[in-house]
């Protein structure tokens, strides 16, 4: 049980260690998927364009680096800026959403990519602090379990 636990302590803690290593290749291999997935955005309800969607409601943020990364995808020359990065849903008509200088005052302006990437870091410290208690328990298990065998060890010989 011991050399388990202690298993599943060196993965969590490799698998930390290379996330805080290769952390900035993984916000560059988020935004260039965030890229490609404006650039395959499409009104069918695949689940990148949903993805999008939805990032774009709940953090109130419009393309990668700002709202006009848009003028550059196929769906902007047909429809225009989504439904998604509007304001108010109510006060966005497909004509403005076809117009940037119209845009800009309809949609939010701030790209995805800055907040989400500050999003996940602010709550970096919370992860942090929760995998740091886990291992906590994980060594106390393994001392635990190693004191155990070490006792039942010691027991068998005495019984004779």
């Amino acid at each position: 049980y011991a050399m388990l636990l202690s298993l599943i302590f060196l993965i969590v803690l490799v698998a930390a260690v290379v996330g805080f290593v290769f952390r900035h290749e993984i916000k560059t291999n988020f935004e260039s998927n965030l890229n490609l997935a404006l650039r395959d955005y499409n009104v069918t309800a695949d689940r990148h364009s949903e993805a999008v969607d939805t990032i774009q409601r709940t953090l109130h943020c419009c393309g990668v680096q700002s709202y006009s990364d848009w003028e550059k995808t196929e769906y902007f020359t047909q429809r225009g800026i989504p439904q998604s990065c509007c304001k108010s849903q109510d006060d966005c008509s497909e004509e403005d959403l076809k117009d940037p200088s119209k845009a800009k005052l309809k949609v939010f302006v701030d790209g995805c990519f800055f907040l989400v990437t500050s999003t996940m870091e602010s709550k970096m410290s919370v992860v942090a602090g929760i995998s740091f208690g886990i291992a906590c328990f994980q060594l106390v298990g393994i001392i635990l379990a190693c004191c155990l065998s070490q006792y039942i060890t010691n027991n068998q010989y005495e019984m004779v």
